[in-house]
């Protein structure tokens, strides 16, 4: 395959959510044999944590999972993601809000909701930042039900 697909996670801060869903879908692209086909990043819409590595919970979880984020580090979104990334893919409704703003003044990819990509009842990958460890499984469990329809939405597109 000589198409190239690229993916961008979005989040809050870049060390929780989005991070995890960036490793679960590499490894999901990996285990697919696709990776030389899908290119995959993840970003925050702010500013706090730039440059620092996923939250250790976040880093746990994926660890049990067999997944390593911890050589991650977070930045921000910019308006040129929206250029150069084919799915722009945000957690929550105020992330979309937040990118969908940027978006309508500079064009390129529109973002989505990435649950929108799985079968579940939530919308949203809720923010585990402030509970407990379960909240960290729980969101991994939607990002990786959710990485499998859009690796079959991508499967289509490349073929």
């Amino acid at each position: 395959m000589s198409k190239q697909v690229s993916v961008l996670f979005v989040c809050l801060g870049n060390i929780c959510r989005s991070p995890s869903a960036e490793g679960v879908f590499r490894a999901l692209v990996q285990k697919s044999g696709l990776e030389d086909s899908i290119k995959i990043d993840s970003c925050g819409t702010g500013h706090w944590h730039i440059g620092k590595a996923p939250d250790s919970r976040a880093t746990q979880a994926a660890r049990k999972r067999g997944i390593d984020i911890s050589n991650l580090r977070a930045r921000q979104f910019v308006a040129e993601d929206l250029d150069g990334f084919d799915y722009v893919l945000v957690m929550d409704q105020q992330n979309l809000a937040d990118v969908t703003d940027i978006w309508r003044q500079s064009g390129g990819t529109r973002p989505e909701l990435f649950l929108g990509y799985g079968r579940s009842r939530h919308q949203e990958v809720p923010d585990p930042y402030y509970g407990g460890p379960d909240g960290f499984e729980f969101v991994l469990d939607l990002i990786h039900e959710a990485g499998e329809g859009l690796l079959a939405d991508i499967r289509e597109r490349l073929a």
